[in-house]
């Protein structure tokens, strides 16, 4: 592992440490690669994923967009599902990453499709 890779790792254990989903408000985890993004609505205490979006699912993908639009439309997707679920709140984790640009945009999306964190 690179410098920067396990610095970010160290972040997202340190973060992890700190928050934890539950059924009733599940941690929404946000991975990002160069090219993608994904987002997972996680239960740590039965350890499921409940519902997950992403930026390679048909309707995002079809979309000519910058790939900080596609981030907002995978926020509010993952908003949407978690909406059907029944599920209002959640927790928020970043996994490492700055909470700026992709990663901020997914959080809009999820807030604007109707999500408290």
């Amino acid at each position: 592992m690179n410098n920067k890779t396990s610095a970010r790792q160290k972040i997202r254990y340190r973060i992890r440490k700190k928050i934890s989903g539950t059924a009733s408000s599940p941690r929404l985890s946000v991975f990002r690669s160069n090219t993608d993004i994904y987002a997972q609505l996680i239960d740590d205490e039965n350890a499921i994923t409940l519902a997950s979006a992403s930026s390679k699912s048909k309707d995002i993908s079809a979309q000519k967009a910058p790939k900080i639009q596609k981030s907002k439309l995978v926020g509010e997707a993952i908003a949407r599902k978690a909406v059907e679920l029944g599920i209002k709140k959640v927790v928020f984790d970043r996994s490492g990453y700055v909470y700026h640009g992709r990663v901020k945009a997914v959080a809009e999306g999820a807030r604007e499709g109707g999500l408290n964190f």
